[in-house]
């Protein structure tokens, strides 16, 4: 007991160390990701224009411009935002009339909602796909699944929706067009976004499963005359999916991305639909709110993929 536990402490203490590291560099991310915005909010126009409707006089800009600062020098100007961040402060919205963050984490429910329908999915379809690619491989049936996976990759995102639109809501009125609330409303949404989830983690599972396979381990349980979907599914699989798990959790920035379009289409009252609206109604408020919550997630998700292959796999040091 006593020799275990100084390794133990230590194991706990690299884990530890390797955690606060990772935290510590997400830091000089966020201050590019601030300065970035920052320039972003001056160049595409002018807030107090934005904020006054065209009848306004000069002396209510003059009001408003000194009111906002930004009649005081860059750095400052910038000095200021950086102080606002940290107090979680984005601006008010010129749409709403209100804070911009409270009213992005009111829709965030929505999006994950539409982001794990579409990653359950994504898993039901591309798990067993993937795995029977890879044991028959070179078949048509292995042919076929890949050209899939290929087309599901290639079919932009919108194209899908309408198709599915027009199939399932117009032609045969199983689904609903738009909105939230059953959980029908989902089921449209959720397709058009894991389809090409699926498509990719299809050819990730095929891939990792077929360097699995002719792994020394595999040939020695075959010759031991253990049958083949014990082989595959107890041994091969469960090894296969080290990588494909981390990947999975590298799709933030994948499901973000799609879900712009899809909550589009499908008028799904998620954070993607805000932010279209928001760059349409120029809300930079609402705009650069987003981008630091979409930010923070596509960190957080990579974060937690460095975890997952690390736990997962043993082999990997923390260093």
């Amino acid at each position: 007991m006593s020799s275990f536990s100084p390794l133990h402490h230590r194991g706990g203490e690299v884990v530890r160390n390797y955690l606060i590291k990772s935290v510590l560099q997400i830091i000089p991310v966020l201050l590019l990701i601030s300065l970035i915005v920052f320039i972003l909010v001056r160049v595409t126009g002018d807030p107090v224009a934005l904020m006054l409707p065209e009848t306004a006089s000069d002396e209510d800009r003059m009001v408003l411009t000194r009111a906002l600062g930004l009649d005081q020098p860059i750095y400052v100007q910038y000095i200021k935002f950086m102080g606002d961040l940290l107090q979680g402060d984005f601006g008010t919205s010129y749409r709403y009339n209100l804070p911009a963050l409270p009213i992005i984490l009111e829709r965030l429910p929505a999006s994950f909602e539409l982001a794990i329908a579409s990653m359950i999915i994504a898993t039901l379809i591309s798990v067993p796909l993937g795995i029977l690619s890879a044991v028959k491989r070179n078949s048509y049936l292995d042919i076929f699944i890949t050209g899939a996976s290929a087309l599901g990759k290639a079919i932009p995102h919108f194209w899908l929706g309408i198709m599915l639109i027009l199939l399932f809501a117009v032609r045969m009125k199983i689904a609903p067009v738009s909105g939230r609330g059953t959980f029908e409303h989902l089921i449209l949404p959720a397709l058009t976004l894991g389809v090409g989830i699926a498509a990719e983690t299809t050819r990730l599972i095929r891939s990792s499963m077929l360097d699995i396979l002719g792994q020394d381990y595999i040939r020695t349980a075959r010759s031991k005359g253990l049958i083949e979907t014990l082989v595959v599914c107890k041994h091969a699989f469960r090894n296969s999916l080290i990588p494909v798990v981390t990947i999975m959790a590298l799709q933030s920035s994948a499901l973000i991305g799609g879900a712009l379009i899809s909550e589009t289409i499908f008028a799904w009252p998620g954070m993607g639909l805000l932010i279209v609206q928001a760059v349409n109604g120029r809300d930079m408020a609402i705009v650069q709110a987003s981008i630091f919550v979409v930010a923070f997630i596509v960190i957080l998700g990579n974060l937690i993929a460095d975890i997952l292959y690390r736990l997962l796999d043993p082999r990997i040091k923390y260093k």
